[in-house]
């Protein structure tokens, strides 16, 4: 049974569906005033699509929310078209098309495990939305220049490339071969990997 709410609890990170469209909301603001009804307006992103809306409803109108599956996976192999993972119990495998994962392209390495997150359509398929990744993971660096003396001041960064291709600002200590925690929401450097 479809879980019915009003447009005034929609808030971010809640999922519903629109004339048969994916939505997860961003922002919500509400604007009331005495002249006249409640206005909620609702920045969305399209789950499909990627494409990022706002959307204006009145106070008490109704949507549908949505509810999504994640399924922990490890991640086998890119082969050029698709990404291939694998669930480390079952051994089923998924492949995602590579265009539907660039910023994920630059943290997948073998064996990585991330959530898949599926829609149950109302004739039962499963749709593949994306992939969460975890919130830092691990990558060594393959090339980064040495630190010259003298350049610490106002901690100085500078390029690292890492085993994904990825390129990050990482301090001036980091040589290459080390093991460095990347964050996958900012694609920034974090620390050393212990």
């Amino acid at each position: 049974m479809a879980n019915i709410i009003i447009s005034n609890d929609l808030g971010p990170g809640k999922i519903f569906t629109l004339d048969g469209n994916l939505y997860t909301v961003l922002e919500q603001h509400c604007n009331k005033t005495a002249m006249r009804k409640m206005i909620v307006k609702a920045k969305v992103k399209d789950l499909r699509t990627g494409t990022i809306t706002e959307m204006s409803f009145n106070g008490g109108d109704k949507v549908t929310l949505a509810y999504l599956d994640k399924e922990k996976k490890s991640f086998l192999y890119d082969d050029g078209t698709f990404c291939v993972f694998m669930d480390n119990d079952t051994y089923e495998q998924v492949s995602i098309p590579k265009e539907r994962l660039t910023w994920e392209l630059n943290f997948l390495t073998d064996n990585l495990e991330v959530m898949i997150t599926s829609y149950t359509n109302d004739d039962g398929s499963k749709e593949i939305m994306g992939v969460e990744l975890p919130v830092k993971v691990a990558l060594k660096v393959v090339h980064t220049d040495n630190a010259v003396k003298g350049d610490t001041i106002n901690k100085a960064m500078k390029d690292a490339t890492l085993e994904t291709g990825y390129v990050v600002k990482v301090p001036m200590f980091i040589k290459n071969d080390e093991i460095i925690n990347v964050r996958t929401d900012t694609g920034e450097y974090d620390s050393r990997a212990n």
